[in-house]
């Protein structure tokens, strides 16, 4: 952590020393990016949110509408359902999605349309069953 600066003592005297002791400690070794040119950015449009989108691509992040997001949940929750190790499990997992869709489904969208439906919660049993007694 960088020391206050010390009264008396020039704003930019003291951050070149800081600027300088970090150099000599090494800090600015290694670090990811070095001696590889900035983009200029030339050939996009500006975007005042360039940098929120920037942070978001470094830590794999991604914001999807509502609609789309569920769409992805549902998906997960059903390959979920086919793995799970029991039927309560099943129903469980499958009960707990629709109650998502049908919420979704009684408002109006904030995105793209949903076009899901509640899944069938026997049909979602009898398949898991039969991919059961496949694989045993």
């Amino acid at each position: 952590m960088t020391e206050r600066k010390p009264p008396g003592a020039s704003f930019e005297s003291w951050v070149d020393r800081q600027i300088r002791e970090a150099e000599a400690r090494g800090e600015f070794a290694g670090l990811p990016g070095a001696g590889k040119p900035l983009s200029d950015g030339a050939d996009t449009p500006y975007d005042e949110l360039w940098w929120v989108k920037q942070k978001m691509a470094r830590e794999g992040l991604s914001v999807l509408p509502p609609t789309l997001a569920l769409r992805k949940e549902a998906e997960d929750a059903l390959a979920a359902a086919y793995k799970a190790p029991s039927e309560g499990a099943v129903r469980r997992i499958v009960t707990e999605i629709n109650v998502k869709i049908r919420d979704m489904m009684l408002r109006p969208p904030p995105g793209p349309p949903l076009g899901l439906k509640p899944y069938d919660v026997d049909d979602v049993v009898g398949e898991w069953r039969e991919a059961r007694a496949e694989q045993a």
